[in-house]
């Protein structure tokens, strides 16, 4: 595979490629194409059969904002600010000193490409920067990025309004809270926003089809992020009462509570029928329910997902389009008694993540670990450009094409005052605080699930592996 792809592919069509990139809050890799078969995702399993699948694919930081600003600029947090929702405002909005591109986003807005952003692609709902209950702003939380930034809110108002809407026009801030954390709306499509977004989208691709130079469009879909809202139609495609429930939802062994979720955000949503706590799960039948909201949610958005496919060949352009869909971090449902992300488990740092390259034909599947932070050289190189700068992250494309002879194989992840290692095998964890234990160890050739921390019985190993962890200590934690 070339960068731009193959060349009898470069004769007929010298155009750089195009990029569609599809980010999805709150995506697991809990889709047909990763093997989960309870899961309707047609469309999403359709572009696998033609794409890169990465199985093994880890977020830096697993909360939406964070993880958002890690993939734009494929830097590893270096303070305590980078961890949070607001890093994206505190370290380009309010930067006017930047010298380099704010985002690679930026870096091909500067090379020539037409750049469109719909919805969320950095943390704001729609690009722009004010708070949950507050007005629309005219600051853009990307400033330099964009050609093109557009959102439609519908009855909902406003970006964040919509981010958490349900199907009559409020949402949970307009209800102070009291709404369930579902709901399975008698509505179509277009009745909740990702519906509105992936119209406009495809508005978008019509105008961008008859321009003359490449484009770059970023599609940022709300669902499945809480609430679980999705029209009935898609509730309609699961039998709730054979839903699988958590293969593991209690406190690991050896494990402090501090290192887990305590379900905050979940509780928040005052009508919700349980409560979750590690003192007391929510019963199986009300695990399923959430469980159907999130999945139901899932094959909503996998619709909208289709839309944009069937446009893009409609146009002619899904030939010479990069394809990217990453989910911008995992979701406990359930896992270790707790409902969110927040943690540096295995649930709450993997997510989806699968690359279509100009090219590619034929499904792949790739089992080396891979980070967010990779992205940004990876779209630099497939678009035929050079990096403006240095990153964290390594380009993907020698895992595209098969060239590749090594790779680092390791994904560093922070959060919770710590940084964990995943390696090929291994999951070591070190805590910053006076909890104990500070560190954790987890093998997944036995325990996949992360249920026993070995730390304490294996210093040899612990030993062998801290120096790798270390080197991703960029001076977050003294």
């Amino acid at each position: 595979m070339s960068s731009c792809g193959n060349n009898k592919q470069e004769e007929h069509n010298p155009q750089k490629p195009n990029v569609l990139f599809i980010s999805i809050d709150d995506l697991r890799p809990e889709l047909g194409c990763y093997g989960k078969d309870y899961i309707h995702s047609p469309n999403i399993d359709q572009l696998a059969k033609e794409s890169t699948v990465f199985t093994k694919h880890f977020v830096q930081i697993p909360t939406c904002g964070a993880s958002r600003y890690a993939m734009l600029t494929g830097m590893l947090p270096t303070t305590r600010k980078h961890l949070g929702n607001n890093a994206a405002v505190q370290f380009i909005s309010n930067d006017t000193t930047r010298q380099l591109p704010e985002t690679f986003i930026h870096h091909l807005k500067n090379n020539g490409y037409h750049t469109v952003g719909i919805g969320k692609i950095s943390h704001s709902a729609d690009g722009y920067v004010y708070g949950y209950e507050e007005p629309v702003s005219e600051q853009r939380e990307l400033p330099e990025s964009w050609s093109d930034l557009a959102f439609d809110a519908g009855k909902w108002g406003t970006g964040w309004n919509a981010f958490f809407a349900y199907s009559n026009g409020e949402n949970r801030q307009s209800m102070k809270r009291q709404v369930k954390p579902y709901e399975n709306g008698d509505v179509a499509d277009d009745g909740y926003p990702d519906g509105l977004t992936a119209n406009l989208a495809l508005k978008k691709l019509k105008e961008v089809a008859g321009q003359d130079q490449p484009f770059f469009m970023g599609v940022g879909f709300f669902k499945p992020h809480l609430p679980f809202n999705a029209p009935q139609k898609y509730w309609d495609l699961y039998d709730e009462s054979s839903l699988p429930l958590a293969p593991f939802d209690t406190i690991p062994t050896n494990v402090n509570k501090a290192s887990l979720n305590n379900s905050g955000e979940f509780n928040s949503y005052q009508l919700g029928e349980e409560k979750a706590s590690f003192e007391k799960k929510v019963s199986d039948d009300y695990a399923r329910k959430l469980r159907h909201g999130y999945f139901a949610s899932i094959s909503y958005v996998d619709a909208q997902i289709g839309k944009l496919m069937a446009e893009l060949k409609r146009l002619e352009l899904y030939d010479n389009t990069i394809v990217v869909l990453w989910g911008d971090h995992g979701w406990n449902l359930g896992d270790y008694a707790s409902w969110g992300k927040h943690t540096i488990f295995e649930r709450s740092l993997n997510s989806a993540f699968i690359i279509k390259a100009p090219g590619e034909s034929k499904a792949k599947s790739v089992e080396k670990i891979v980070s967010t932070v990779d992205f940004y050289p990876t779209l630099v190189e497939l678009c035929g450009l050079k990096m403006p700068h240095e990153t964290d992250g390594e380009s993907l494309v020698s895992l595209l094409d098969g060239s590749g002879e090594s790779w680092k194989d390791r994904s560093y992840g922070y959060y919770r005052n710590g940084i964990t290692l995943r390696t090929d095998r291994y999951r070591l964890t070190k805590y910053f605080r006076e909890a104990s234990p500070q560190i954790e160890l987890y093998d997944h050739e036995v325990d996949p699930n992360e249920t026993n921390n070995i730390a304490e019985e294996n210093p040899d190993l612990v030993a062998q592996l801290m120096p790798v962890l270390e080197q991703g200590n960029t001076g977050l934690y003294k």
